[in-house]
């Protein structure tokens, strides 16, 4: 990659960062959000979360060693530390790197 085709990328890319940073308050003039916005904020971390569940727990074998423990640990862990936080991104995250590290290290 020549010098000049990186400074094409560099503009680009900063032309599309501004441009996201400056598409909300362009489109959502009004202090009122849209009801579809509205709709997004409310249930999208809930169907994250039940990805997530999903992709845990599609290839998991509970007939074979070690039946699927450290899946439900993961569930298991992530639901208690929601519902004693409360936050969405918090027990998303922890609850991955907990799930990751029980895949990894047991």
């Amino acid at each position: 990659m020549s010098n000049y085709e990186i400074y094409i990328a560099i503009a680009v890319m900063s032309v599309v960062n501004y441009f996201t940073r400056f598409f909300p308050f362009l489109f959502f003039r009004k202090n009122d959000l849209p009801p579809y916005i509205l709709f997004i904020e409310k249930y999208f971390p809930s169907v994250i979360m039940t990805i997530l569940i999903v992709y845990t727990l599609k290839d998991v074998d509970f007939v074979l060693f070690p039946y699927g423990l450290k899946e439900l640990g993961g569930i298991i862990f992530t639901a208690a530390l929601h519902l004693t936080l409360k936050n969405y991104l918090i027990s998303i995250f922890a609850g991955t790197i907990f799930y990751m590290i029980l895949v990894q290290y047991l």
